[in-house]
């Protein structure tokens, strides 16, 4: 397997358990969504390539384990994280009172500068029935433009029906981008670059 010059961005995706990390990145990764739950053992990855701007970047997507025995296991998984992805469920106001201890959490463990380092919000579960919905989006948004300076992006999604997932990992990228850190990797999936070449839309992302 031979390497190659290209963007490696290490992305880690927090939250409760059951808000649908894995679900998440399945459906960008393999564009496969399943129904039956099963919970993350400590943490998982998958790897994609995106093509952005004629740009190839490597996504390393680390799903984590939602459920409280397996946080002391974070600083290992966070160690080089490079975007911290923190996902909630919109019909579970729990998990979204969660999010800012997920982010706190991931700080303390990384020594990240909070004003800087790239966080996303995403409230998934968008597709379920509307009249069940527990956190609106207005409250979202107000909780991430009052964590700093520069709000927080935040989006909504749906795994299920794949909405706006695309969207939110393209975001991921052009993070990495901006960051512009170049490193020489070898990792690869085996699959097809996705090329993503359009700036975000901002019907898509929230910030």
């Amino acid at each position: 397997m031979s390497s190659q010059k290209r963007l490696f961005v290490k992305v880690v995706i927090l939250g409760d358990s059951g808000v649908g990390k894995t679900c998440l990145m399945n459906q960008f990764v393999n564009q496969k969504f399943s129904r039956e739950y099963k919970a993350t053992i400590g943490a998982d990855f998958l790897t994609k390539d995106v093509i952005i701007d004629g740009k190839t970047v490597t996504l390393q997507l680390w799903d984590t384990a939602g459920q409280e025995r397996f946080q002391s296991l974070g600083m290992a998984f966070y160690r080089g994280a490079d975007c911290c992805v923190i996902v909630y469920n919109v019909n579970n106001a729990k998990t979204f009172e969660s999010v800012e201890n997920w982010k706190q959490e991931f700080l303390l463990q990384t020594s990240q500068d909070e004003s800087t380092f790239p966080i996303i919000v995403v409230g998934n579960q968008i597709d379920k029935d509307p009249s069940k919905r527990a956190v609106s989006l207005n409250r979202a948004l107000a909780y991430c433009k009052s964590k700093r300076e520069s709000p927080l992006p935040h989006f909504e999604t749906s795994a299920k029906e794949n909405s706006n997932v695309a969207a939110l990992f393209e975001q991921v990228s052009r993070h990495a981008l901006e960051n512009e850190t170049i490193h020489d990797d070898f990792v690869n999936d085996f699959s097809e670059p996705l090329i993503l070449s359009k700036p975000p839309n901002n019907s898509n992302c929230n910030c």
